[in-house]
């Protein structure tokens, strides 16, 4: 596959860096003075130490799996695959990881390997000679490439909270430090200052289309959109230390302010808009394909076929293979009910759930109930073949999509009830969900509390995969209430009641073979469903049992019937978010070996 201009360089200079990255929590990069200086005596010195900074957000310990794929999975969507075990990646997902969890201890310390990168590059680039003797270009790129840090730094303070709470904080490089021994500082506090620099970095990148960008670099409206969801994050929820509970942030008012402005410029400035094919913007991701609308505003880039700057997105995730051709291991399922949100109209339910795994001969093999994966990643929407894992993906942080439903959300809180702004935006978004069904998009309401309730529902089957949905319920503190709201959903599906009452017990189909051209709604649609009394194949997931006895040829699968109540509650190693306890759980605990290596660093929340 071949990659854009600013990952063919990357590429070229990542192993020139000087700027390794940090192996234990804090330690000091190992640079002279000297030899700092002459990294940033220079805009192409100073851009590669930049390189060096964006290649902290890549790999396996970071969005190539486990910041993205791994530690999100505790929703109302999805769930990591298998049996629970709280020293991997599914204690995480059933909220019983612990402090010796293998999953936790890569992810802090690299992300802190990414500030340090960044602080170093923050602090050099202002008292750099290309400020005093460079030349006015010179000096513009300079302010781009500060511009560019200060935002890279911003983000990784907020993966650090949004997963551990009030954390360390240092924004000078830690030579620089008279003690190495930091104490935690109050998400507040840093937020705060987050958002501060990433007002200073919207005055020195440019937009899109200004900087020749690619979605692998950041952009203005990068910047604007990720202060967007850190100014909501802080105007929410969060689990506290003292006293240990989930409280709102001080003067939400103030940053829902801040989200509306933010969002607001982006939608006003031309830059971005929605891709009319939901499924078309994930595939472009597969092949490294432009999207003409720029829906995807920052992506983490994946090249390299390595553990450190590519990705398993696609491999570890998505569509599970079978086959020799596109082997892949559907890491990732989906919860039953959650199929079940999206109305049969809805274009995104077949992208975001995969129902079907493809067999050994490339052929569709239905799926019980809890065995759906997630689906918006498919190694066979990637011209790659064969075993390998890494298959240069890149994760899309930030959507066009998500500024409109944020810029909604904030602008209801503001005004009490949605503008006609706020509406309009929510309907783009249903609208390309129903292309080819707009008079199936439903009303949207207009009260505050129901708007409310209907983003928090757009959010789930809009965003269904893309790691957002946790953090999400965590800052409305709607994580406990979803959580026990599932499990009434899940009993009902296994009893055939309520919204449920019309769901199959089980499904009759037989194997079709699989085409990855075709869309993910043919795909299901191209399985052989047995259906009688005029029952159409669209309709088969809607109705009563076709049939009692299996028909000649067909394959009887589960459906309802593969939920039983293990699945459900009561059992440690089975049970959907078994594990977790409202003010506590909302929360990872720190790995055991960061504790362990710094004194004035506690644990907390009950670990």
């Amino acid at each position: 596959m071949k990659k854009n201009k600013f990952l063919a360089i990357l590429f070229s200079i990542v192993g020139l860096i000087s700027l390794n990255s940090c192996e234990e929590y804090l330690d000091v990069e190992s640079l002279s003075n000297t030899a700092e200086k002459q990294q940033f005596d220079s805009a192409s010195d100073t851009f590669s130490a930049l390189v060096g900074v964006y290649n902290a957000t890549m790999g396996d310990n970071t969005y190539g799996q486990r910041m993205n794929l791994i530690l999100t999975q505790s929703g109302d969507d999805l769930r990591t695959s298998g049996d629970y075990n709280a020293n991997d990646r599914r204690g995480i997902s059933c909220f019983g990881a612990i402090p010796t969890n293998t999953e936790l201890l890569r992810p802090f310390l690299d992300t802190y390997a990414g500030i340090e990168r960044a602080n170093l590059v923050i602090k050099n680039i202002p008292i750099s000679p290309v400020y005093q003797t460079g030349s006015a270009a010179d000096k513009k790129l300079m302010d781009r490439y500060l511009g560019e840090a200060l935002t890279l730094r911003a983000q990784f303070y907020y993966d650090l909270i949004k997963n551990w709470g009030d954390v360390p904080f240092q924004d000078v490089p830690s030579a620089d430090l008279p003690d190495l021994y930091l104490a935690k500082t109050d998400r507040d506090v840093i937020y705060d200052k987050i958002l501060d620099d990433l007002l200073k970095a919207e005055s020195l990148v440019p937009w899109k289309s200004e900087g020749n960008t690619t979605a692998q670099r950041i952009s203005k409206a990068a910047v604007k959109g990720l202060r967007a969801r850190i100014a909501l994050a802080r105007a929410g929820y969060s689990l506290r230390r003292n006293p240990q509970q989930m409280l709102q942030g001080t003067n939400p008012q103030k940053y829902y302010q801040i989200a509306y402005d933010e969002c607001k410029d982006i939608m006003n400035s031309g830059q971005h808009q929605l891709n009319p094919s939901y499924e078309g913007l994930f595939r472009s991701l597969h092949t490294n394909s432009p999207d003409a609308t720029n829906e995807i505003i920052y992506a983490i880039g994946a090249f390299g076929g390595n553990s450190r700057t590519d990705s398993k997105i696609g491999y570890y995730n998505g569509l599970r293979h079978d086959d020799t051709d596109w082997k892949s291991s559907g890491g990732i399922n989906a919860i039953p009910v959650y199929f079940y949100e999206f109305t049969k109209y809805d274009l995104r339910r077949d992208v975001n759930i995969a129902i079907f795994r493809v067999s050994t001969t490339k052929q569709e093999e239905l799926q019980t109930a809890i065995n759906w994966n997630d689906g918006k990643f498919r190694k066979s929407w990637t011209n790659i073949t064969g075993t390998s894992q890494n298959l240069g993906i890149d994760w899309p942080l930030l959507r066009y999509a998500d500024i409109l439903l944020m810029f909604a959300e904030a602008d209801n809180e503001l005004h009490s009830g949605p503008s006609q702004d706020a509406i309009n935006a929510v309907l783009a978004v249903r609208q390309r969900a129903y292309a080819g069904n707009l008079s199936q998009v439903g009303t949207i309401p207009t009260s505050k509390n129901e708007f409310f309730s209907f983003i928090v529902k757009e959010r789930q089957l809009e965003f269904g995969g893309e790691g957002l949905r946790k953090y999400d319920l965590i800052r409305w503190n709607l994580l406990e209430t979803k959580i026990n709201e599932t499990r009434q959903k899940l009993t009902q599906f296994m009893n055939g009641t309520g919204a449920y009452a019309n769901i199959p017990e089980y499904i009759f189909y037989k194997k079709v073979a699989y085409t990855p051209t075709k869309t993910a709604q043919q795909n299901v649609l191209d399985i052989d469903f047995y259906t009688a009394n005029g029952v159409t194949k669209a309709d088969v997931f809607y109705s009563p049992n076709q049939s009692v006895a299996t028909p000649s040829g067909y394959t009887k699968v589960n459906w309802r019937l593969a939920i039983t109540q293990p699945y459900i509650s009561g059992d440690p190693i089975k049970s959907y978010a078994y594990y977790f306890q409202p003010n506590k759980k909302e929360l990872l605990p720190i790995a055991l070996d960061v504790i362990n290596s710094n004194y004035n660093l506690t644990q907390d929340y009950g670990y």
